[in-house]
């Protein structure tokens, strides 16, 4: 669905990016791992428009999108969450929800001015699927709710609610269990296999090794702006570059 293919990225004399390349299945959850610095958000600011590659190509099924504007790229399929939470706290889930529909809403400014009947049935369906999004983040019991009475954890899942609904093919989660506690990870653990199960791929960057190795299908490993190992699991955690580089080794006794 997704290939990076001889990627680079210079900021001046800096050299983030190397000659990356992966390929992030259709249907699958593909992790990329790495320490601080490693370049990894650098890869999603590249697949989201933010930034241009210094050479080679990013293709999203079949299509460069290399010099796609940020603002388009929701538009050919591909939604993401931040590491830092970014929703409208003093909005309700469903009215955040609802904003991520916007692309896809379809009525006119005038429809909405005068209140036309267009209007009102395509910002019910709006709704409707909002609180059926919301209901696959376990969420729809306070969908009228202000976003800022939710815990930390359940504004991160509201993110994802809101991500879903610009009705991406490809969905980039940035650390999307950073500040979480142990049952928290779990309960989305579960959610996101239930909607790569829904037909979605997933494509993340995470620190925690438990909930990446027992999350991902595929793994990519980048170290000093180069990948240094891609594969299973139980591939990665038995490479000895990998092990050395990220994952630590013991100390001899």
């Amino acid at each position: 669905m997704l290939e990076f293919s001889q990627i680079s990225k210079n900021f001046g004399g800096l050299k983030v990016l190397q000659d990356v390349n992966f390929t992030v299945p259709d249907g699958g959850i593909f992790g990329l791992i790495g320490p601080n610095g490693a370049g990894k958000t650098t890869v999603f600011n590249l697949v989201t428009g933010l930034l241009r590659a210094t050479s080679g190509s990013i293709k999203f099924n079949g299509r460069d999108i290399g010099n796609v504007a940020p603002h388009r790229i929701t538009g050919i399929g591909i939604a993401r969450t931040f590491q830092n939470i970014r929703v409208f706290k003093e909005m309700s889930l469903l009215d955040n929800v609802v904003v991520g529909m916007h692309d896809h809403l379809g009525y006119s400014f005038a429809s909405m001015l005068f209140n036309l009947a267009s209007f009102r049935e395509r910002e019910a369906k709006a709704r409707e699927r909002a609180l059926e999004l919301l209901s696959w983040v376990r969420l729809d019991h306070k969908a009228h709710m202000l976003a800022d009475s939710l815990s930390y954890g359940e504004q991160r899942k509201l993110e994802l609610a809101r991500a879903l609904a610009t009705e991406p093919k490809l969905l980039l989660l940035d650390e999307p269990v950073a500040g979480m506690n142990s049952s928290e990870k779990t309960e989305l653990m579960g959610e996101i296999v239930n909607i790569q199960k829904r037909g979605y791929s997933v494509f993340m960057i995470e620190h925690d090794m438990r909930f990446v190795m027992g999350l991902c299908e595929r793994i990519a490993v980048l170290n000093f702006g180069k990948i240094i190992a891609e594969g299973t699991p139980d591939q990665i955690k038995n490479n000895p570059e990998v092990i050395e580089a990220y994952l630590g080794q013991e100390e001899p006794a």
